[in-house]
């Protein structure tokens, strides 16, 4: 099975379309993945770079987020804003959508016609869309995705199974049954390094995080081989660090304890070189 590598845009917000994009081939990454500012001109200049990249770069992966800021909105409204949002990403052509779709606060039903948003537009645009496992979305804990899973057996998901470790305070070591339904329905994983009180260790890379860093490559490792077993030839990964505040920090100075950049192409180079199925 092939790996392809994308970089966040996250914590490079500084950067624009043309020196972010540049950075990450250099730095060995097979594309991006972007939450787009309110910016149309940034946007312009994204397309514009990347289509002048793929020119040379025919395999350029170009993944599109789809992050609401939160709102005091009813169920409606907040239906109408996540609709409008994929519906213009969507427009972007990107080879799939990263949705956070839905609230941990909503009823069933509710972030059901929410996951029925999302999939009408997969299938009438043909763009993919995955939903990530996240805090505060309908997939905040593994558990209760189950029911959604009955509901919609083809349901497609981003990993990121760091959430799940600071909701259920474990290592997910009691919840292998839900983990082995779950995981087949994983198309996208964020090689993010979480723990029991967080969703980022300060570097995975320390002796001290041994533990954990084992038990994510190894989630991660069985879902490239139920993709490849499922015929599946390419696999994307996004290896997903944060910037402050997510990254952790010194008290009072708020200097972050690791470099979010080169943490996150270190695990890209590691996960090169130990995660081929």
């Amino acid at each position: 099975m092939e790996i392809r590598y994308a970089c966040s845009y996250w914590g490079q917000e500084g950067l624009s379309p043309s020196l972010f994009l540049s950075r990450v081939i250099e730095a060995g990454f097979d594309g991006v993945e972007i939450n787009f500012p309110s910016d149309e001109k940034f946007v312009t200049d994204f397309q514009s770079t990347l289509d002048a990249l793929r020119s040379s770069h025919h395999d350029v992966v170009f993944i599109a987020q789809q992050v609401l800021e939160q709102a005091n909105e009813s169920v409606d409204e907040y239906l109408w804003r996540m609709k409008k949002r994929l519906a213009y990403l969507v427009a972007l052509k990107p080879d799939f959508i990263n949705s956070h779709t839905g609230k941990d606060y909503f009823s069933f039903d509710d972030n059901c016609r929410a996951i029925e948003v999302a999939e009408s537009l997969a299938l009438s645009s043909g763009v993919p869309i995955y939903h990530e496992t996240h805090r505060g979305r309908f997939t905040f804990h593994a558990a209760s995705l189950l029911a959604y899973l009955d509901r919609f057996p083809n349901l497609k998901l981003t990993g990121d199974f760091s959430h799940w470790c600071t909701v259920s305070e474990s290592l997910l070591q009691d919840q292998g049954d839900a983990l082995t339904r779950i995981i087949p329905h994983v198309h996208h994983i964020h090689a993010r390094v979480g723990y029991e009180h967080s969703p980022q260790v300060n570097d995975p890379f320390a002796p001290e995080w041994k533990e954990h860093m084992d038990a994510f490559v190894s989630w991660w490792r069985q879902i490239l081989i139920t993709r490849a077993l499922s015929g599946d030839s390419i696999m994307t990964v996004t290896p997903e660090f944060g910037p402050v505040p997510y990254m952790p920090t010194i008290p009072y100075s708020q200097k972050p304890l690791a470099d979010q950049w080169l943490t996150n192409v270190h695990m890209k180079n590691y996960l090169q070189q130990n995660l081929q199925v």
